[in-house]
């Protein structure tokens, strides 16, 4: 019921707007337009906090091996040939260079991804609360990947920059997108590390939507349980 009414009493909530014959607040399971649209941003909220907390903090990437960030498949392979012969330790040293800039640069998302919540409109609400289990986490990529990319690149390139083969890998990339064995994104070490860098941060935020919308009562938020408990 909450569903199929909420998207006519949300437009009454102040700060996402207004539209004509706004309705009263929605009746079923006793929650408001209002409590329906503090529930939305209080997930959104959570959900970018937790994976920012859980990424951005040393070992965030590097020691979870769902983000771990490694060289490209191509460059992996080539790698490979280091080991024979007693240089495995500056490949390794890179890898850790690359997750070490992705967890430095994590923080710099957050407010990113809370200017976004403050700015959800009525569409993005109702899309969200009657979306996938994966919604919040669309519209964030929607919202966000584009101006988080501008955002971390700086970070993750000063970062990137003190890995002893970083330059290698930028002139090895280079030739292998010439010959189609790695794509344009990944040319540049820190365009590389960037892109993966966001998706690790969605592939965590998406997993604590999940969390949130499967246990809402778990998360010890009444207003999460309120609005998502209903929605079962």
């Amino acid at each position: 019921m909450l569903r199929r009414n909420f998207t006519a009493g949300l437009a009454g909530v102040a700060g996402l707007g207004a539209i004509s014959a706004v309705p009263q607040p929605v009746q079923a399971a006793g929650i408001s337009a209002g409590d329906a649209a503090l529930g939305v941003r209080a997930a959104l909220e959570r959900g970018a906090g937790a994976a920012v907390d859980l990424l951005g903090r040393s070992g965030g990437f590097i020691d979870n091996p769902r983000v771990r960030i490694e060289l490209p498949g191509y460059l992996k392979e080539a790698a490979k040939l280091l080991k024979y012969t007693g240089q495995q330790h500056r490949v390794d040293e890179l890898v850790t260079a690359m997750n070490r800039a992705a967890e430095a640069a994590v923080p710099a998302a957050k407010g990113l991804l809370v200017g976004a919540v403050k700015a959800m409109s009525v569409e993005d609400a109702k899309q969200i609360i009657m979306g996938s289990d994966t919604a919040a986490t669309q519209f964030f990529v929607a919202k966000t990947r584009a101006p988080l990319t501008v955002t971390l690149l700086p970070i993750v390139t000063q970062a990137t920059q003190k890995a002893s083969l970083a330059e290698k890998y930028n002139a090895v990339a280079g030739k292998a997108v010439d010959m189609g064995l790695v794509g344009k994104d990944d040319a540049k070490i820190e365009h590389y590390v960037t892109g993966k860098t966001l998706d690790g941060l969605y592939l965590m935020i998406a997993e604590e939507e999940r969390k949130i919308r499967k246990d809402p009562l778990g998360t010890g938020s009444a207003i999460l349980a309120k609005v998502f408990g209903s929605l079962k």
